[in-house]
């Protein structure tokens, strides 16, 4: 049985506007989530894309460590991949992307010259799925508020142009996910980031999901740091209960929610759920 279900309408509708606003734009940058940047990229976004230029951009690199963000960085170099890691709440690393969109830009305005058009802002659409921080991202890029942006999944409803600067527009558009996902464990991951918009899922089941993640991933140290249980030799399931015994009257769903949004805050720790794979 699946654990999560979801594909809202207004999904399902902004991927109808996106595929037709992609049309217009020079370069996409895909923004996905550091701590799931396997997970977090949308299947049908290559597809999508086609041959246009992308910028892949890792968003989050303070909720990480070091030593994760330099693993991806080798590893997507192995697959012939350069990738931006950004801190878009802070605006860390961020005039980074503004250069390499330019840069592209330039590109693009050197072969319009060489048609005898003259040359225009580099159009660029940032997308990703719901909350990855695609909207803290323009803002940033902008150097000012412009686009709704929260810790919540689907603030971004309508697909507006924003100029960054007299080289560079962008697009910023809704989130989108899959009309399936075949991969319950990404989506887990997803939920456990809270990346997924209005999606069906139990809270309880994905908070102890994430506590048998973080074991799987040798991080139960930072559980018992963090809420003084031992994870050894129990199951998530186990955990939760007895973190709702111990702290919040028996209320298993206070526990799950306090766990997840304790490590969707950073609270517990910078915690990557991906690490490359091995081969």
């Amino acid at each position: 049985m699946s654990l999560i279900q979801w594909y809202p309408g207004h999904i399902a509708k902004a991927e109808r506007k996106l595929k037709e606003h992609l049309k217009l734009v020079d370069v996409v940058l895909e923004v996905r989530d550091a701590r799931i940047p396997l997970a977090s990229h949308h299947p049908q976004v290559d597809d999508w894309i086609g041959n246009k230029p992308r910028l892949l951009i890792l968003n989050r690199l303070d909720m990480i460590p070091e030593s994760a963000h330099q693993q991806w960085v080798t590893w997507f170099k192995s697959q012939g991949k350069t990738v931006y890691f950004t801190n878009a709440k802070q605006g860390e690393r961020v005039k980074a992307i503004i250069k390499a969109a330019e840069k592209i830009g330039d590109e693009i305005n050197q072969k319009r010259q060489l048609r005898g058009m003259l040359p225009r802002p580099v159009r660029a659409v940032v997308i990703g799925f719901p909350n990855v921080g695609k909207s803290a991202l323009i803002n940033r890029l902008l150097g000012r508020k412009v686009v709704a942006s929260a810790r919540r999944a689907g603030v971004t409803r309508q697909l507006q142009w924003v100029r960054i600067s007299d080289t560079l527009e962008l697009l910023d558009a809704p989130g989108v996910i899959p009309s399936r996902l075949d991969n319950q464990r990404d989506a887990v991951k997803l939920a456990i980031c809270e990346d997924i918009g209005d999606a069906g899922y139990d809270n309880q089941r994905i908070a102890a999901a994430f506590v048998d993640l973080l074991v799987e991933l040798h991080y139960e140290g930072l559980l018992q740091s963090r809420y003084g249980l031992n994870t050894l030799d129990i199951t998530g399931e186990d955990f939760i209960e007895k973190l709702a015994n111990l702290k919040y009257q028996e209320d298993k769903e206070r526990a799950a929610m306090q766990l997840l949004n304790d490590f969707r805050k950073g609270i517990i720790g910078a915690i990557p759920l991906e690490l490359p794979p091995s081969s």
